[in-house]
């Protein structure tokens, strides 16, 4: 079966249940948080998909990737990948869940990169801009910082970037040198 299938199937499952039970964005959040877990520990998926890792272990460690507060719908959930041994494809759950929860309830996300550290009021003022420009949207906002850009900023939401750093004016300045050539 294709891998991106699974993933789906199971999320579309656990989304349609969760929201049944009023749960969806506990859930949702749970989600995001063992997405965030698999991000940051990359050994996560090698524990996982090992075979001689014991189901009760593998049951705890998916358990404590969710946080502190975990419901029974993905309790439960943790018990039916471990079951049908899909173990291996929490991440790619996890990740396909927030996705079509963010779909359906208009989330963007939004990644903001400057090229050094912006004060509060700086950030707000980049943030107020894209919120304007998404009315009706609910927008989760991660700020980083890439000396790389050299100055200025890139915005993504949700796959469109405004990139308005001075790194892509350089590059924008070759591109165009060569084609003049």
């Amino acid at each position: 079966m294709n891998e991106g299938l699974i993933p789906q199937r199971y999320a579309k499952a656990l989304y349609k249940l969760a929201v049944e039970r009023g749960n969806a964005e506990k859930v949702y959040l749970e989600m995001k948080t063992v997405a965030e877990s698999f991000a940051a520990n990359p050994g996560l998926q090698k524990v996982l998909a090992n075979p001689f890792v014991k189901r009760e272990d593998k049951e705890k460690l998916l358990i404590t990737a969710a946080g502190d507060l975990v419901e029974d719908d993905y309790r439960s959930f943790v018990k039916l990948i471990l079951d049908r041994k899909r173990a291996d494809f929490a991440q790619l759950m996890a990740l396909a869940y927030c996705d079509l929860y963010r779909k359906e309830n208009k989330i963007a996300r939004v990644r903001i990169i400057t090229a050094t550290k912006l004060d509060d009021s700086m950030l707000q003022k980049l943030r107020d801009i894209v919120t304007k420009a998404y009315p009706g949207m609910t927008l989760e906002f991660s700020y980083d910082v890439d000396p790389e850009l050299i100055g200025g900023f890139v915005i993504d939401v949700d796959g469109q970037r405004l990139d308005a750093s001075i790194s892509n004016e350089i590059e924008q300045l070759r591109l165009k040198l060569l084609r003049s050539n």
